[in-house]
């Protein structure tokens, strides 16, 4: 396959990951309102788990049973689910899901800054510093000052949500380790990994067998796992081996834009005027940190 089309369908994936990701914020708003944070991302990771893993046993494949690449399975899920997960379930109980999306998108500036800083396994480049720039500009002009009213407030809460932020920015970086293996299996082996994790903690801290969840909720939960996870997951892994961990993140670029899309053509809402011009400095950032450089002419 040439370059050209292999990109193009890169990017085709990364837009669908945005879109993913960028409804689990409203998917997660609704689930918390009557399933407690550690229940619901238990059952999130649990679900989701077992549906790759149907996945995987359908394809007739089967998960690594070497135990240096389960740890590796491990350390991806703390950073890439259990964590942040709980973090956003919990700070969404006290915070706006649109806030909750754009303090989530400056993932991106995080992985660039790791990896400039500490493990410049990617090059850092000038391009890619524009792109998270012109991100951040394109977010603050779709959504608009009047957005970030809430700013400031729940501080607690916001900074959960800036911790869990960082926690994606380290997973995506982390996740360079498992190239060579099929995407779906860091996506099964974390999520296996982090469900091991929290329901222990969801029948000790929850008791779930004593609530009583809406079937709005139970909804939610079920396309959050589904789609948002468990789909979401696979193009992830693949993403980040193809287009790298700093372009990977850029779809927290993109979860904004999609998300006022939606909202214009389901709910009726309306863009404000300067949202038009920070859709193109979003696409301009993602570009740039996702279209491969200029190559070098060979020396003669």
């Amino acid at each position: 396959m040439t370059e050209t089309p292999k990109l193009t369908r890169e990017l085709a994936l990364l837009l669908v990951l945005s879109t993913l990701w960028g409804a689990s914020y409203s998917f997660i708003k609704l689930g918390v309102e009557t399933i407690p944070p550690v229940t619901l991302i238990a059952v999130r990771t649990l679900i989701a788990g077992m549906i790759l893993l149907a996945v995987i046993r359908w394809r007739g494949l089967s998960l690594p049973r070497d135990g240096a690449t389960w740890r590796r399975f491990l350390m991806q899920a703390i950073f890439n689910s259990t964590i942040p997960f709980t973090l956003i379930a919990w700070a969404e109980q006290y915070t706006d899901a649109g806030l909750a999306a754009i303090l989530n998108s400056t993932t991106p500036i995080f992985a660039f800054f790791l990896t400039a800083l500490i493990t410049r396994h990617e090059p850092v480049t000038g391009r890619k510093l524009f792109g998270v720039l012109a991100g951040i500009v394109g977010i603050c002009l779709v959504i608009g000052v009047p957005a970030l009213s809430g700013a400031g407030s729940n501080l607690t809460a916001q900074l959960a949500i800036v911790l869990a932020t960082v926690c994606y920015a380290g997973a995506a970086i982390f996740g360079k380790r498992f190239k060579g293996l099929d995407p779906i299996m860091p996506a099964a082996g974390s999520l296996i990994c982090g469900a091991a994790m929290l329901v222990p903690a969801s029948l000790i801290i929850d008791r779930p067998w004593t609530l009583s969840p809406s079937l709005e909720s139970i909804a939610a939960v079920t396309a959050l796992s589904a789609f948002s996870t468990a789909l979401a997951f696979v193009i992830y892994f693949r993403l980040v081996q193809t287009l790298g961990s700093v372009a990977a993140t850029s779809q927290a670029y993109l979860r904004v834009p999609v998300g006022v899309a939606i909202g214009v053509i389901f709910l009726g809402e309306t863009l404000q005027p300067t949202a038009w011009i920070g859709l193109l400095c979003v696409v301009a950032g993602v570009a740039a940190m996702t279209l491969p450089g200029r190559r070098k002419p060979a020396a003669a």
